[in-house]
C-alpha cells in the first residue's frame, strides 16, 4: 500500500470557518450528505470527501475540485444532517476560497469577501462618476440642460459615448481578463490532479450549456425547489438585459459606422436615448428589468423561507443578492423618474444606479457572479473527463 503524507493547512481550516462553513467540525462522516445529494455523482459522491478534506486542511484537494462546482447548494444534504454540519453552507465557503485563489489580484478577491471592506469597493464606482460630474459642474443639477422635446435626457448629465461606455468598457476588459487568467489556472488544476480521459471537449461544452440554459439540475432540488423559477428568470433576465444593451449601443454608434461607409442612413437606427417606449429594444429592456425584479425577490423570499432547513446564506451570498436588487430598483426607478420628469429624483437614482452596476461588473470576477463561469467551467470538465 502506498503511504501517502498528509500536510493539513490549519489556516485554511480557519480560512473555511470564518468564509460561512462555521459548522464545519461539527460533520463526523456519516455520508447522510451524500446520500441524500440528487446531482452527485455515484463514483466518489461528494460532499462527505470534501467534508473531510475541509477538516483535515487539505486546501490542494479541495480548490482545484471540480465537485465543489458540481455542487447545486440544493441544501438538501444541510436539511438532512444529524449533526447540523451544513454541507452546503461549508462547500459555498470553499468556493468563495477557490475564487480568491484563482482571481488576482488577490487582494481585491479578499476585499470582495468581507463586509469591512464593502463601502470601500463601493467608493470607487462612486468617486468616479462624483469627479466626472464636480469637474464639468453638474453636481448641481439645475446645470444640466433638458431636451426641449424629450425632457430629461440622462447622456446630457453624462455622456454615453464619451465616458460611460469607456469607463464600462475598461470595467467589462479587466474583469474578462481576471477570468481569463483564473479559468486557465483552474483547468490546468483539474486536469493535472484530477486527469482527464481527453474526452471530446465541444461535446462537453454543448452538453454544459444545454444543461445550464435548461437549468436541469436545480430541479432535482428538494429542499429548495423554487430556486429553478427564480434562477431562471434572474438568469434569462440578464441574458435579456445584455440583449438590450448591445441593440441599444446598435442603435447609438450604427448611424456613426453608416456615415462612415457613406452608406444610405437606415430608419431603424435611432441614434441617442432616450427610446420610445413602444420600441422593440425597449420593451425587450423593461420586461428583462421586470423580469430580474420578480427573479431576484423570488431569491431572497426562498432564502428567508428556508433559512432553517437550508441557512440563511453567508454575507458573500447576500452581496450579491444585494448589488443585483439594487441594480433593478434603481434601474427600473430612474426611468419612472425620468418619464414623470423630476430631475430632483431622476438624476441622483441614476447615478446610484451606474454605480451599482459600475460595481458588478468591475467585480464580477472576485463575487458570487463569478460562479456562473466557474461552474460552467467545472461542468466541461467534468463531462470531458467522464466524472458523471
Amino acid at each position: 500500500m502506498t503511504e501517502q503524507i498528509i500536510k493539513p493547512d490549519l489556516n485554511f481550516i480557519n480560512d473555511v470557518i470564518n468564509s460561512g462553513g462555521e459548522s464545519l467540525k461539527k460533520c463526523f462522516q456519516c455520508a447522510t450528505c451524500s446520500v441524500v445529494c440528487n446531482v452527485t455523482p455515484d463514483d466518489k459522491p461528494f460532499p462527505r470527501k470534501e467534508m473531510l478534506h475541509a477538516q483535515w486542511g487539505l486546501k490542494d484537494k479541495l480548490l482545484s475540485n471540480p465537485d465543489i462546482w458540481l455542487c447545486h447548494q440544493c441544501s438538501d444534504c444541510t436539511a438532512s444532517c444529524p449533526r447540523g454540519a451544513k454541507p452546503g453552507e461549508v462547500l459555498g465557503a470553499i468556493r468563495k476560497l477557490s475564487l480568491q485563489h484563482y482571481s488576482s489580484p488577490k487582494f481585491l478577491a479578499k476585499m470582495a469577501g468581507n463586509v469591512k471592506y464593502l463601502l470601500l469597493l463601493f467608493a470607487a464606482p462612486v468617486l468616479i462618476l462624483l469627479t466626472y460630474l464636480g469637474i464639468t459642474g453638474k453636481l448641481d443639477f439645475a446645470n444640466v440642460p433638458k431636451d426641449p422635446v424629450k425632457g430629461i435626457v440622462f447622456s446630457k448629465l453624462i455622456p454615453t459615448t464619451f465616458f460611460i461606455d469607456p469607463v464600462f468598457m475598461i470595467a467589462a476588459l479587466f474583469a474578462a481578463v481576471v477570468f481569463a487568467r483564473g479559468i486557465m489556472r483552474y483547468w490546468n488544476d483539474m486536469s493535472r490532479n484530477a486527469g482527464t480521459k481527453g474526452g471530446n471537449i465541444i461535446g462537453a461544452a454543448v452538453s454544459a450549456i444545454t444543461e445550464i440554459l435548461t437549468h436541469r439540475r436545480f430541479n432535482k432540488c428538494e429542499v429548495t425547489k423554487g430556486r429553478s423559477i427564480s434562477h431562471i428568470l434572474v438568469f434569462y433576465s440578464f441574458a435579456g438585459l445584455a440583449i438590450t444593451t448591445t441593440w441599444a449601443l446598435i442603435y447609438l454608434y450604427g448611424p456613426v459606422v453608416i456615415k462612415f461607409l457613406g452608406m444610405e442612413p437606415l430608419q431603424w437606427l435611432l441614434g441617442g436615448s432616450p427610446y420610445p417606449l413602444t420600441d422593440p429594444m425597449k420593451i425587450l429592456g423593461n420586461a428583462s428589468a421586470a423580469g430580474l425584479a420578480l427573479g431576484i425577490l423570488l431569491v431572497i423570499f426562498n432564502r428567508i423561507k428556508n433559512s432553517a432547513k437550508a441557512g440563511i446564506g453567508s454575507y458573500y451570498d447576500w452581496l450579491f443578492i444585494g448589488i443585483v436588487f439594487f441594480v433593478t430598483v434603481t434601474g427600473i426607478l430612474s426611468e419612472v423618474f425620468r418619464l414623470m420628469d423630476i430631475a430632483g429624483l431622476a438624476y441622483p437614482t441614476y447615478i446610484a444606479h451606474l454605480s451599482f452596476v459600475l460595481f458588478l461588473f468591475a467585480y464580477a470576477p472576485f463575487s458570487k457572479m463569478a460562479h456562473m463561469v466557474y461552474r460552467a467551467t467545472a461542468m466541461v470538465f467534468a463531462k470531458q473527463a467522464g466524472r458523471e
